[in-house]
């Protein structure tokens, strides 16, 4: 549990506040390359604001010299144990460990204190004593800082080390934002910025910080949210292995595979895409440009591969996410990318609410026939799915959320009757009646290359995972066998590049996520399976193996001019037979793709 400071991290800021820059920075130091450019790290996040101060702190261990010593007495040479000799060598020790290590302390501090001076930064001094990580990790939390700057590897780093374990032990404890340097050779203001966002007040904090340092450096930032529609599935097909034969009647292989796709998946995407919506809101309040981009996988192995291509000098995350409790110190994917990335890595404590969620969530109220329709969504979506009925109701108008509105507002990512299936599963769980082994006709066959490839995957428990996965995106393709080039995207190893155009058919296409979230803006029904159809013939038509949000685009427009011309050619009046493809839309801006 991280513990609460004096220090505030929480704030509510406007565009005409501004955004608040890092004013009181500790920085670890120990004379090793990563941190010095710490040290230069901090000078240049110190150096945009005039009344920022730098402490540079080095924790020594006296105490713990000292006892070592006493230990290894034993071992000393027969003339050096003589009592008399004993007390002097004790003397001569003690001395120079108080003494010599106070010297080295104070070495570390003038050298960045002179740096400073030449900056015109004010600096302070902080020597500390005791266990390295403890010692310092009290330091931070002091109440005194609002960022904590420290190297990745200390002088104990080898070959190999990506981090080193006080800066993973302070890493995890602190209570400020945290930037961890991993790039000795690279400064942080080089750019891009990349953002992490999941809906979580911590990860719109740090957005906050980005958009500050990016019109400081005048670097891109690049924000990104990630979600992962594969795990669901992996998981409810564990559940179908152990089903009997009187819950499948109730819970079959194909409505099962319609409530992932419908719910779980592009319910997932839209919240997802909700949260770049906001975040480019709040940039254009404070008159910064991003690009955003939503990513599918699992989100710190997606975010890993993102970098790779990407190349930033800074990534931000909230050190906590959406599903956080009060006892935990960081979140599973900060945990990851803290681990993994290369380039240098901010965990952000500070936390910004977006205004609309603000609004809600003082001013709009739920009766009890609301929250208990909630209790029908499922519990490991339920906060996502109730941020976005709040921001449903606050965009209707609404003040008062009734269960009306619940359904109203769950109905865009729950249709009715994925919510059918989804209550007969619960009733059917809730019976005792899920034993059943799933049907062997139900199952997927697969290629030799695909065979060939997934026994690469040593660990069994792995494959069986990444197996469900590839067979889950053999059918999102509606293919009836399991191809080398469904399972190669969840291997750790990454095809050479431009192999990927040799191995797919052009009949057969795989959608990104932000071109399923774009179509699911399309209204349900006859008029979205036909925007769907000419997508998919634009980019058959194209040689496009990949549906891009930009190939989504492309085929909407194609399919907008099919229904000008369909409607153009209808021999009854519109007010007789109304248009064909927004029957029933309520808003006009609804009635086209």
């Amino acid at each position: 549990m991280i513990p609460k400071v004096s220090l505030a991290v929480a704030e509510e800021l406007h565009p005409s506040a501004g955004i608040r820059l890092h004013q009181r920075i500790l920085v670890a130091l120990d004379s090793s390359d990563h941190a010095n450019a710490a040290m230069r790290s901090a000078t240049e996040l110190a150096g945009l604001g005039s009344d920022a101060v730098i402490t540079g702190s080095h924790v020594y261990a006296a105490k713990l010299h000292d006892m070592r010593f006493r230990q290894m007495e034993g071992g000393l040479p027969e003339q050096f144990r003589q009592e008399q000799e004993l007390e002097r060598q004790r003397d001569v020790h003690d001395d120079l460990i108080t003494r010599g290590l106070s010297i080295i302390t104070d070495s570390y501090l003038d050298q960045a204190a002179t740096h400073c001076d030449q900056l015109g930064i004010d600096f302070k001094r902080s020597s500390l004593e005791g266990k390295n990580y403890r010692a310092l990790t009290i330091e931070t939390n002091s109440g005194a800082y609002d960022l904590l700057v420290m190297g990745a590897l200390g002088l104990g780093a080898i070959q190999g080390s990506r981090l080193g374990s006080v800066c993973r032990r302070v890493a995890r404890r602190s209570a400020i934002d945290t930037l961890v340097i991993k790039e000795p050779g690279r400064s942080i203001k080089e750019g891009p910025i990349v953002v992490a966002v999941d809906g979580s007040p911590k990860a719109y904090g740090g957005l906050l910080t980005a958009l500050a340092l990016a019109k400081y450096w005048q670097v891109p930032v690049k924000v990104i949210a990630a979600f992962d529609p594969y795990y669901h599935y992996v998981a409810f097909n564990r559940i179908a292995g152990v089903l009997s034969e009187e819950a499948g009647k109730v819970f079959k292989f194909k409505e099962q595979e319609k409530l992932h796709e419908e719910i779980i998946d592009s319910g997932l995407a839209k919240i997802y895409d909700g949260h770049l919506a906001v975040a480019r809101s709040i940039a254009g309040d404070f008159g910064v440009e991003i690009e955003t981009e939503l990513l599918a996988g699992k989100p710190h192995d997606a975010i890993e591969k993102y970098l790779r291509r990407v190349k930033p000098s800074l990534l931000i995350v909230g050190k906590l996410g959406i599903h956080a409790d009060d006892e935990l110190d960081i979140g599973g994917n900060s945990e990851h990318l803290l681990e993994n990335v290369d380039c240098a890595i901010l965990l952000s404590m500070r936390e910004h609410q977006p205004e609309i969620d603000v609004v809600s969530g003082v001013t709009t109220s739920w009766t009890h026939e609301a929250e208990a329709g909630m209790e029908r969504v499922p519990s490991f979506v339920r906060n996502m799915a109730r941020m976005a009925i709040m921001r449903y109701a606050q965009e209707h108008g609404h003040t008062v959320i009734t269960r009306k509105i619940v359904e109203e507002a769950t109905a865009q990512l729950m249709p009715n009757h994925a919510e059918q299936a989804m209550g007969e599963i619960v009733a059917a769980y809730d019976a005792g009646e899920l034993k059943r082994k799933p049907a062997a006709e139900d199952a997927l066959r697969w290629s030799d290359e695909a065979i060939a490839l997934l026994r690469t995957v040593i660990d069994l428990s792995v494959r069986g995972n990444l197996s469900m996965r590839a067979e889950k995106k053999a059918r999102q393709e509606k293919n009836d066998r399991v191809e080398a080039r469904h399972i190669q995207p969840f291997l750790d190893t990454e095809s050479p590049e431009g192999s990927q155009s040799s191995v797919l058919s052009p009949a057969q296409l795989h959608w990104h996520a932000a071109a399923l979230a774009r179509l699911m803006r399309v209204p349900e029904g006859f008029m979205r399976d036909k925007c769907k159809q000419s997508i998919e013939n634009f980019a058959r038509q194209n040689g496009h193996a990949e549906i891009t949000l930009e190939v989504a685009e492309n085929g909407l427009k194609l399919a907008r001019g099919e229904m000008e011309k369909t409607m153009q050619g209808q021999s009854e009046p519109a007010s007789k037979g109304g248009c064909p493809f927004g029957y029933g839309n309520k808003n006009p801006q609804d009635a086209g793709p």
